[in-house]
């Protein structure tokens, strides 16, 4: 499938290494800019003190976006014991909490606890919507507001390094593998008061966040550089439009069946589907290419997105079209 979409733009995904300190907003903006492209999205957003994986959607794979945003995530994550932070993050206004000194031992202990599914109650500083407001917006004035814990799951906490030649305020790198939706801030919120002490998340970089990692990310600079290259510098580092997404059932269709789904058909394929009933399964046209979007039940796929152009049939022209 050709990288450049039906208005001229990119179309695909780029995997960008965001550093500290931009926005994932800002990291859309720059590859909109770069790329010459109207329909840009991210996969899951970064704070701005956050660094690492953040797919990026161009043109028509903007339209699997939304399928990359409940994949897991994996971070790297500094929690920094000993004081509480108005925003659970190291860019808030600290108190010293004098409680229990946390040590390694007690630490890996609660990561233990920490593990498997949870509620957990999203940071005051959040994006949480709050009577038609976000959290951050009433906290920043002033209001206390009570959010609802929302289900999480920690599928597996690490201790990777531990320093405590402060033991008032220790500090430990914990890689952390979690469900989306997930605020690694309120982890570290929570540990801290588990164990007695307060706590604050000092540094994150997300390692992996569904079917990509820090390995397949490009830099800034890189970004740059092939964007002076011309739209085939971007083409070299644009992933296709459902790259990251391996681990969804695929159904592999002949022409006719695509054209079938084109036209909004349920279509039984030839090839019998290894899931019969799935609520997500891609279809794959004989070139590769993700033709669909579908549900699939009782081995009969339902189109929901359809992304292939309509097959020709035999070269006659094909209902909706006017003949040249």
């Amino acid at each position: 499938m050709s990288p450049r979409d039906r208005t001229g733009g990119m179309d695909g995904v780029i995997v960008v290494a965001k550093p500290a300190g931009p926005t994932s907003h800002d990291v859309v903006g720059l590859v909109r800019r770069l790329s010459a492209t109207k329909r840009v999205g991210h996969g899951g957003t970064l704070d701005p003190f956050a660094a690492g994986v953040l797919p990026v959607f161009l043109g028509r794979a903007t339209r699997l976006a939304e399928y990359h945003l409940g994949g897991r995530k994996r971070y790297r994550a500094t929690l920094c014991f000993g004081e509480t932070s108005t925003t659970d993050d190291i860019d808030g206004d600290r108190t010293t909490v004098d409680g229990v000194p946390v040590t390694r031992e007690a630490l890996e202990a609660a990561l233990v606890t920490f593990t498997g599914a949870q509620q957990q109650v999203p940071p005051q500083y959040s994006a949480v919507q709050v009577e038609g407001r976000r959290a951050y917006q009433m906290a920043r004035a002033g209001r206390e507001v009570e959010l609802a814990p929302r289900d999480v799951t920690m599928y597996a906490l690490t201790l990777l390094e531990w320093d405590g030649s402060d033991p008032a305020r220790p500090v430990a790198v914990v890689d952390v593998t979690c469900s989306a939706g997930t605020y690694i801030r309120a982890l570290a919120r929570d540990l801290g008061a588990h164990l007695g002490s307060g706590a604050f998340l000092g540094a994150l970089t997300r390692t992996e966040s569904g079917g990509f990692t820090l390995a397949d990310a490009v830099s800034f600079e890189t970004l740059r550089a092939r964007a002076a290259d011309g739209p085939e510098g971007l083409a070299a580092i644009l992933r296709p439009m459902d790259a990251g997404l391996d681990d969804l059932p695929h159904a592999p269709v002949t022409v006719d069946e695509v054209r079938r789904l084109w036209e909004g058909l349920v279509t039984g394929p030839k090839t019998s589907l290894a899931v019969r009933d799935a609520p997500i399964v891609l279809a794959i046209a004989p070139d590769g290419s993700t033709a669909a979007v579908c549900r699939a039940v009782n081995g009969i796929l339902h189109p929901d997105k359809v992304f292939a152009a309509r097959p020709a049939v035999d070269g006659r022209p094909t209902p909706r079209e006017e003949p040249a």
